[in-house]
């Protein structure tokens, strides 16, 4: 893959800089020889924009990891059931991705770069359609949500029931969530907070982020009694019961969602790993799980949450950006770690790691976003 590679990344840097012309570029195409797709799409296009752009283009760029490509693409495959994709849609997706890029690229566009995107762009395609053929679970599952609570000013906390068959996952994973009543067709990702549980209920937590347009659906207008819908789930921030290491998680704000759903997990089974929970956020107001974690450690010894503020100076506890904070209370080369915030959070956390010289191999972590 190494040559493929090298000619994907050089001739994507001819039309980088150009990507917000490049995404419009691409939806036009699509839409004006298959005008019938639009329906596929939210209504408020600048929302979705780059969104199917940038997943190819980042799919395509982690061609050199084979292993991490192949299940990423299965599962991306299984996701875009939620979008009604059928097998045709594929070649639509494909041409007008390369018009695109030969548009924008100009007179440097040459034979090799068309066929390096065409050939990755079929190596992805076929994946992901293996891993939607592979899927016997319905393409998203209706819920409803039977609570709802303010934690903060911007802060939800939402629990969610199937209404049919429960949905099989495991703690440290996330879904997609449409809230179909207020912003149909716009899906987000939201980790569940949550191990799975007899009664398939899921614990969300969710923060409103400036004009997010489900986001802001999730924590402020959202209901119980709604109906929202969820995909199939994803994600590899799983523990490996078989790892006998003390565990490290490091969460920012709701990034604290799957961190919460692996400690309950471990609070089923476990007996002989320390856990070291850092949970960290601007202010006091949005440490809004901080009471319940606390509790959770009081009844179990082996766990310990260690607090911390960036911006609040009247906060009693540790100050500092997280991944400071995390450094301070070090070493950890012989930890397992999980982090789980924003993506600036997690590049930040991953770097001060990387400088503690924490193996990658023991770091596990989900963005949504560019790390």
């Amino acid at each position: 893959m190494g040559n493929l590679s090298r000619l994907l990344k050089e001739s994507w840097t001819l039309v980088e800089e150009q990507q917000d012309k490049v995404a419009g570029y691409f939806y036009a195409r699509i839409f004006l020889s298959n005008p019938h797709l639009r329906a596929l799409f939210p209504v408020h296009m600048d929302v979705q924009r780059a969104r199917l752009l940038g997943a190819i283009v980042t799919a395509i760029q982690t061609l050199d990891d084979p292993e991490r490509f192949e299940d990423y693409l299965r599962a991306l495959g299984r996701d875009h059931r939620k979008f009604h994709v059928q097998p045709e849609h594929y070649d639509v997706v494909r041409d007008a991705l390369l018009e695109a890029l030969r548009t924008f690229a100009g007179e440097q566009w040459g034979v090799e770069y068309e066929q390096a995107w065409s050939d990755a762009y079929n190596v992805i395609a076929k994946k992901m359609m293996a891993g939607a053929d592979a899927d016997t679970n319905p393409p998203f599952w209706h819920a409803e949500v039977l609570s709802h609570e303010r934690r903060s000013r911007d802060i939800a906390v939402f629990t969610l029931r199937p209404l049919q068959h429960p949905l099989e996952y495991r703690a440290g994973q996330y879904v997609s969530v449409e809230a179909p009543r207020y912003q149909p067709r716009l899906w987000r990702t939201y980790s569940m907070a949550n191990a799975p549980r007899p009664d398939g209920t899921l614990d969300f937590h969710v923060r409103a982020l400036g004009a997010g347009w489900v986001s802001s659906v999730l924590v402020r207008r959202v209901k119980p009694g709604d109906l929202l819908r969820i995909a199939a789930p994803m994600g590899s921030m799983t523990l490996d019961r078989k790892s006998t290491r003390d565990i490290v998680c490091v969460a920012g704000g709701t990034g604290l969602a799957p961190i919460r759903a692996l400690i309950e997990e471990l609070t089923r089974y476990n007996r002989t790993r320390w856990v070291h929970v850092f949970f960290g956020a601007k202010d006091r107001e949005d440490l809004y799980d901080l009471d319940e974690l606390n509790r959770l450690a009081a009844r179990h010894p082996w766990l310990s949450v260690v607090p911390a503020c960036s911006d609040d100076k009247s906060f009693t506890g540790e100050h500092g950006n997280i991944n400071d904070v995390v450094a301070r209370f070090g070493p950890w080369e012989n930890h397992d770690f999980f982090v789980s915030g924003s993506a600036v959070m997690v590049k930040h956390t991953l770097r001060t790691l990387a400088e503690m010289q924490v193996p990658a191999v023991r770091i596990k972590y989900d963005a949504f976003g560019d790390i």
